[in-house]
């Protein structure tokens, strides 16, 4: 099964997922991407930090692209 990396932008910062998770396709790296957001966006408001600017980047193990994931955008 290939691996998903799921690399954080927050402000100027990048955090690297450095062990990716093994997931089947790039529709289930984002389904997994939205309700992790939903607990780092929760975790950020309950210690007053804005996390509006902060997006996940998914990206294949080959270095593709599969996805970006604003935060903001799993909050509706």
């Amino acid at each position: 099964m290939p691996k998903s990396f799921f690399h954080v932008h927050r402000n100027d910062v990048f955090e690297e997922d450095v062990e990716g998770i093994d997931l089947a396709s790039p529709e289930q790296a984002r389904e997994e991407a939205i309700p992790a957001a939903r607990e780092i966006v929760a975790v950020l408001i309950c210690a007053g930090h804005p996390a509006d600017r902060d997006v996940f980047e998914i990206m294949a193990e080959d270095a593709t692209l599969v996805a970006i994931v604003p935060f903001q955008s799993v909050l509706s």
